[in-house]
């Protein structure tokens, strides 16, 4: 007997993305309207006020951004490519520990889809926000991403 579970798209990515496994992000939800990764606390990470140095949470909202576009969007991956345009991230307090980003589309999934029907190219934004433990907001992310047809 074949087993048929299909990998998640935490467990693709972990695959395929270098970065994510350096930093060893933790996929907790990958849905089309949301996605939750996890940084560990880890020492070798931290920066000099002792929590996760920028580089890693900007990786980390990245990457949660780039989870739930998968997920809305992965269906369509043989007529186009998605990509990001630009991300601006705002550091609101100090994040000590293990940090958490949630992501959510800015923009209806079918909305976009539409758009690139009518033989366009969508841009649409994925907002990310940074906690730590005790829930408290750290930072949010925007990622403006686009989806590119295929030639």
């Amino acid at each position: 007997m074949s087993d048929t579970t299909q990998p998640s798209i935490g467990d693709l990515l972990a695959a395929t993305v270098p970065m994510v496994r350096t930093l060893n992000l933790v996929y907790e939800v990958t849905t089309p309207e949301r996605a939750v990764l996890r940084l560990p606390d880890q020492p070798e990470y931290r920066n000099h006020v002792g929590g996760p140095h920028a580089g890693a949470m900007f990786t980390l909202a990245e990457s949660a951004s780039g989870a739930i576009v998968l997920a809305a969007f992965g269906d369509h991956l043989s007529r186009m490519t998605p990509l990001p345009v630009r991300a601006e991230i705002d550091f609101k307090k100090i994040a000590t520990g293990e940090v958490t980003a949630t992501a959510v589309l800015g923009r209806p999934a079918a909305e976009v889809l539409a758009e690139l029907d009518a033989g366009g190219r969508p841009e649409f934004p994925v907002r990310i926000s940074i906690t730590r433990e005790d829930g408290a907001e750290t930072g949010e992310m925007s990622v403006v991403w686009t989806l590119r047809p295929n030639k």
